[in-house]
């Protein structure tokens, strides 16, 4: 039984940081492609950030490179999206996926994924 609960979402002044976490069960995380995806009102999912499975390399989308800083804790089976000098259009809900398209050596991220967390909903106000 594959589960995914992110938590760690909130209202933040922009400039501040936030640490938002992904809760595995059912599965080893180390073993799978791990990602965050965000949508905010009136737009479509965006990929914000993936860590391969095999290398372990880092995908950033541009709107958060620089800031955000993906990782994971393999004892506790869980993922991290620590994010920085947040802005207001990172308002958004996050969703924490497994086994999305990660290929971070060709700059690529797939839209798609096999398992979904709930969201947890970022309010990064002016």
């Amino acid at each position: 039984d594959v589960q995914l609960q992110a938590s760690g979402g909130g209202l933040v002044q922009a400039g501040g940081s936030l640490r938002l976490s992904c809760a595995a069960s059912g599965f080893t995380l180390d073993d799978y492609n791990m990602g965050w995806f965000r949508q905010a009102p009136g737009k479509e999912r965006e990929a914000v950030s993936c860590i391969s499975s095999g290398d372990k390399r880092t995908y950033y989308a541009d709107s958060v490179k620089g800031r955000f800083t993906i990782a994971s804790d393999n004892a506790a089976n869980t993922m991290f999206l620590h994010m920085e000098t947040l802005k207001p259009e990172d308002t958004a809900v996050y969703y924490c996926a497994g086994d999305p398209i990660c290929i971070p050596g060709l700059q690529i991220m797939g839209v798609h994924a096999e398992d979904w967390g709930q969201g947890t909903l970022v309010t990064v106000s002016s």
